[in-house]
């Protein structure tokens, strides 16, 4: 079962470097939701976590907007029966590079929920 959630990792990876926000919204379930600590800053009366596809897109698509050059190098995956724990180094010109992790918490073959962790 964990090969699965490898393989969804891969996935999401692959969706979020190309920029491709539907591929990357295909995989997260209609109510998923996902923390970050830059939500957090950028819109603090989320307190860093939103709910549902529509908060993802909003999200994410602002991102890519506002970061053109934005891509994820995975380093590590880390996967049992129900979740994926992702290491990876996020990269954008003119900034310093910044490790990450995620975590992926996935149900029926959908990310349900999504933590991220900067270092």
């Amino acid at each position: 079962m964990s090969e699965n959630l490898d393989t969804i990792a891969f996935m999401w990876f692959a969706a979020f470097n190309e920029h491709n926000l539907e591929k990357l919204l295909s995989l997260y379930d209609e109510k998923a939701q996902h923390y970050s600590p830059k939500l957090k800053i950028k819109h603090p009366e989320t307190n860093g976590l939103i709910s549902g596809k529509n908060a993802l897109r909003e999200w994410w698509q602002d991102a890519f907007n506002r970061l053109p050059t934005l891509r994820y190098d995975v380093k590590s995956l880390t996967s049992n029966e129900y979740r994926v724990f992702m290491e990876y180094i996020r990269k954008v010109e003119g900034e310093p590079d910044m490790m990450v992790a995620e975590l992926l918490v996935i149900e029926n073959g959908k990310i349900v929920f999504s933590k991220v962790y900067h270092g």
